[in-house]
């Protein structure tokens, strides 16, 4: 018999929801909507505040378009998915009371999930023999995490960023370049006509697994007020600020397979839309070694990545119940720190 899992996603700006026609090992993705707020766009970055009223208004009409897109009716659904961290807490809230109320008046079953941990499902949406063990990079606007994944619902955490996300870096450098909200799109069309002639720095390249990108947003901000002439050199600019930020990721995923002997990667989170980057790390890794990436739409926050990720772990017998909770830190499910596993790293 199928499982009908309906997926909720309001982490962050993008209100999304989505129906998952599962059956034994297969998991079908009826429909997905997203809707993102682009009065964001006005500010340069998120208003909390104006996200979660913007989740307010959408939720209801979110979910029923999907509902209806699936041709699922809200009776035929069987369980609820709903991301409950980590992100911003009033945009949390929306989504996990809204996705409570629907599992009590229907008697439905209810998993929280983390947001990160349904990126690392996202491919499989794709590509349902994905499997681990693999290494997996999650980028976003607001994380960057480097995983050894030996099976579904084990992490070990081999490095993440001490300061600014990759995503978010890529924001800050967009605004000191007069470019657009969200960064990455604008910088990777710039990056397309530019050269990378300026020496930005590469941190923490070789240096452990731990990733920073404070500096190199602060070596753009330097460059750019140092010129006579920005709009002239914008597009080296942004090929440079991107080719320093993939080669420290690249080279991070050349560290980790190593240290795992493993010969998959996995991409994920809205940077990893990114096709320089994906085509950076195929290059680098060789034939032998798979690169599993979503695409796009997948990639970016969305409901349908919620839903599988929950549809894993009502799998494996585990629910949560009325007093699910929203966490902005929440930590990662099966989550163990590498030093726990290999004392002599970094």
């Amino acid at each position: 018999m199928s499982d009908v899992v309906l997926g909720i996603e309001t982490s962050c700006d993008e209100t999304s929801a989505a129906v998952l026609i599962a059956d034994r090992d297969k998991a079908e993705l009826a429909s997905l909507v997203i809707l993102s707020q682009d009065i964001h766009k006005v500010f340069g970055g998120v208003v909390p505040e104006l996200a979660s009223r913007a989740h307010l208004r959408a939720i209801g009409p979110v979910v029923d378009r999907a509902l209806t897109e699936a041709g699922v009716p809200l009776s035929a659904v069987d369980s609820v998915a709903v991301t409950a961290g980590p992100g911003l807490v009033g945009a949390l809230l929306v989504g996990v009371c809204f996705a409570k109320g629907l599992a009590a008046a229907g008697d439905l079953r209810l998993i929280g999930v983390h947001h990160l941990e349904g990126h690392l499902f996202a491919p499989t949406l794709d590509d349902p023999d994905l499997k681990p063990p693999f290494v997996a990079l999650i980028v976003s606007g607001g994380h960057t995490v480097l995983l050894d994944v030996p099976a579904w619902g084990r992490y070990i955490l081999l490095g993440q960023t001490r300061d600014d996300a990759a995503g978010e870096a890529f924001d800050k450098v967009a605004k000191l370049l007069g470019l657009g909200y969200p960064g990455g799109p604008f910088i990777e069309k710039l990056a397309a006509a530019g050269t990378d002639r300026f020496a930005f720095p590469r941190p923490l390249k070789d240096d452990g697994f731990d990733f920073s990108f404070s500096g190199l947003k602060t070596a753009v901000l330097y460059a750019a007020k140092e010129r006579k002439d920005l709009e002239a050199d914008r597009a080296d600019m942004a090929a440079s600020f991107q080719a320093a930020a993939f080669d420290v990721l690249t080279n991070k995923v050349l560290m980790a397979l190593d240290r795992t002997g493993y010969h998959t990667v996995v991409l994920g989170g809205g940077v990893a839309c990114n096709q320089t980057l994906s085509r950076q790390v195929s290059e680098a890794v060789g034939e032998k070694t798979r690169v599993a990436v979503a695409q796009p739409r997948l990639n970016t926050d969305n409901a349908a990545m919620i839903a599988r990720a929950g549809w894993f772990h009502l799998g494996q017998d585990r629910e949560s119940n009325s007093y699910l909770e929203v966490d902005p830190r929440m930590p990662w499910p099966g989550l163990v720190r590498d030093r726990e596993l290999y004392p002599t790293s970094t």
